[in-house]
């Protein structure tokens, strides 16, 4: 394999930690692999909440922070929640500084919206619906204009070549994989920021890249991995036949919106007390329920926005446009959908994955922030304060200060993932490890997995079968429901506090093989 050596620090991915995390690098000279164009096909492009913030006086961190474990069902890691939720103001007026339009007052104040499990309006929005796509473009231009970063669009990553357990390179090869052969890249650290797994199922929210590639590349090189199972599944993907699903943002049902089924049943106030803006995992559950019974739930915004809905929430009203719905007059078609990973690459405090020189941050990390059901809005407040976690550990380690760009060559063959081979996956996923698991279900994917990895041997589909390995056995393993992961056959939580899992990828497959032995 052709080999180029570099004093840059190799950032995987393309989206917020990545983008945050390279700024805050700066003067270190930094180089990403980008699958895309910069804010192409990145999740946090199509984060349309916000960020969590305690911004309001009479909100606060420790509030915020208690909304983050309650939601968490036990097995969040305060130390890391109340972190967290201290630094996440600091962030939102650093975002302001590099030019984020968040919404604001006529008096100056940032707008605060309300979504599920939060006990305050804390989601400081951007355009209503907007935020992370407005994110981006900030840092995109600030990126654009810092010489120490070199971005290296059209290209992915795919494997991690390790010393022991020390990451010693990153295999990179362009975006579509059929063209070329992969190059060794050596760089000064590595840092991981590829977003997390939700594509890995067949009904998504996700940018149909993100499929979990980053978190099975680092755990077929020994990486931990944490809470695997712990999946989320939004609510209200609006169910209209697109691959990825279209998001009804939860600030929706925070201005007022509520859930209805064909007969014009309310079915979440018997649900939860919290009705609508109950913990996501409740509201999915809730939302299934009336799918598995023909109900056809629905989101209706008519008496809550009418038509300001299509000021207030301009992604949504497109999105409803292009299906022709007009969500002023009539309700819109939800269901279920992948959308975000709690689980992924162990990584402590100071975001170190256990392979010695690899960081990670964002949705491929398991920080212990979201236990096993995520806070909304929380996801990209933690992109943002573990890039720089991950920003200043790196610089404590590294003191280079220039580096030339690198030229890429690519040359030879290479081999993409097989289209059917891909959806099958896919299927299995939604079908045997999605909102509602059992036993069978999740013994049947484990088959399913292990003979679809033998069919095709690309380096990027090895990686979706090694994540979709480790949710599937993980979520085999936890036999109790909590949180996001439902059991049918085990429907209580263990008694006490939850347990994070942790696996290695080895530990998976030895107890793979013994369970497809005793079941084939």
């Amino acid at each position: 394999m052709q080999e180029i050596t570099t004093d840059r620090i190799v950032i995987v991915g393309a989206g917020l930690g990545a983008l945050y995390a390279a700024l805050k690098l700066a003067p270190q000279p930094v180089v990403m692999i980008s699958p895309e164009k910069l804010g192409k096909g990145a999740s946090s492009a199509w984060a349309q909440g916000g960020v969590a913030a305690a911004m309001d006086l009479k909100d606060s961190p420790e509030s915020h922070a208690r909304d983050t474990q309650n939601a968490g069902a036990g097995t969040v890691d305060a130390q890391v929640a109340q972190m967290v939720t201290r630094e996440a103001r600091e962030h939102i007026l650093d975002l302001t500084t590099m030019g984020t339009p968040f919404d604001r007052t006529e008096d100056g104040k940032y707008v605060l919206g309300r979504e599920a499990a939060h006990s305050f309006a804390r989601v400081v929005r951007v355009k209503g619906d907007q935020a992370g796509a407005e994110i981006m473009a900030a840092l995109i231009e600030r990126v654009a204009q810092t010489p120490s970063i070199q971005v290296l669009e059209g290209t992915m990553a795919v494997s991690l070549d390790t010393d022991g357990d020390t990451v010693t390179g990153i295999a990179i090869q362009e975006s579509d994989e059929s063209r070329s052969a992969p190059i060794m890249l050596r760089g000064a650290a590595y840092l991981l920021a590829g977003g997390g797994s939700g594509g890995l199922y067949a009904v998504t929210t996700n940018p149909p890249r993100i499929r979990g590639q980053v978190i099975g590349m680092a755990a077929r090189a020994g990486a931990i991995i944490a809470d695997a199972e712990f999946v989320q599944f939004h609510p209200t993907a609006m169910d209209v036949g697109e691959d990825p699903a279209p998001l009804a943002t939860e600030a929706l049902r925070g201005e007022g919106a509520i859930l209805i089924n064909k007969h014009g049943d309310r079915f979440m106030q018997a649900i939860h007390p919290d009705a609508e803006l109950a913990p996501r995992d409740i509201v999915a559950r809730g939302i299934f329920a009336e799918v598995q019974s023909g109900n056809r739930p629905m989101l209706d915004t008519r008496a809550a926005l009418g038509e300001k809905i299509k000021t207030q929430f301009p992604s949504v009203a497109e999105y409803c446009a292009r299906n022709g719905i007009d969500p002023a007059v009539e309700p819109i078609p939800v269901a279920p959908a992948a959308h975000y990973h709690m689980g992924g690459i162990k990584t402590d405090k100071q975001g170190r994955a256990s392979l010695k020189n690899l960081w990670v941050c964002g949705e491929a990390s398991s920080t212990g922030l979201h236990g096993a059901n995520r806070l909304a809005s929380n996801g990209l407040l933690e992109a943002l304060v573990y890039a720089r976690i991950c920003a200043e550990g790196i610089t404590t380690a590294n003191n280079a200060t220039e580096a030339p760009e690198i030229q890429m060559n690519f040359s030879g063959n290479g081999k993409a993932p097989d289209a059917q081979a891909v959806t099958a996956l896919r299927q299995t996923m939604t079908n045997h490890v999605g909102v509602i698991r059992t036993a069978t279900g999740l013994t049947q994917a484990l088959h399913n997995i292990a003979a679809l990895e033998q069919r095709d041997p690309s380096p990027s589909f090895q990686n979706m079968c090694a994540t979709a390995t480790l949710i599937t056995l993980c979520a085999l393993q936890r036999e109790e429901s909590r949180g996001a992961h439902e059991r049918a056959d085990f429907p209580d939580s263990l008694p006490g506090e939850g347990q994070r899992s942790n696996m290695t990828y080895d530990e998976a497959l030895s107890l793979r093989d013994n369970i497809l032995k005793e079941t084939t």
